[in-house]
């Protein structure tokens, strides 16, 4: 089996810990506070968020060069939840993974 480069190894990481946080974060965090953690736009871009590092990841270990599409689609949708999930309660872990996931797609992307 070839061994995946060491960026790309960074970025695939990064996206399936994206992934996790994303999925759990909602599922539970924001699943048992409520309010505009619940918000139909916020669950859709957090689901979209997690939906999209997961098959980001999958994409680049297929050993396929079209991974830099998605991985600029993953950057972009990371950057969107991030912002979002910004200033509501409890979601730094979000805004962390997410943006540290962006920046990698970014770099595999180019």
């Amino acid at each position: 089996m070839q061994h995946v480069q060491t960026d790309m190894q960074a970025c695939i990481d990064a996206c399936l810990a994206c992934y996790v946080t994303c999925h759990s974060m909602l599922m539970g965090h924001c699943v048992e506070t409520g309010g505009e953690h619940v918000a139909p736009d916020h669950v859709r871009i957090m689901a979209a968020c997690a939906e999209m590092c997961r098959a980001s990841a999958h994409i680049m270990l297929t050993g396929s060069p079209l991974h830099r599409h998605s991985c600029r689609a993953c950057a972009e949708i990371c950057e969107a939840c991030a912002k979002d999930c910004e200033g509501m309660a409890g979601m730094e872990d979000c805004v962390r993974a997410c943006r540290h996931c962006a920046e990698e797609c970014r770099k595999m992307a180019a």
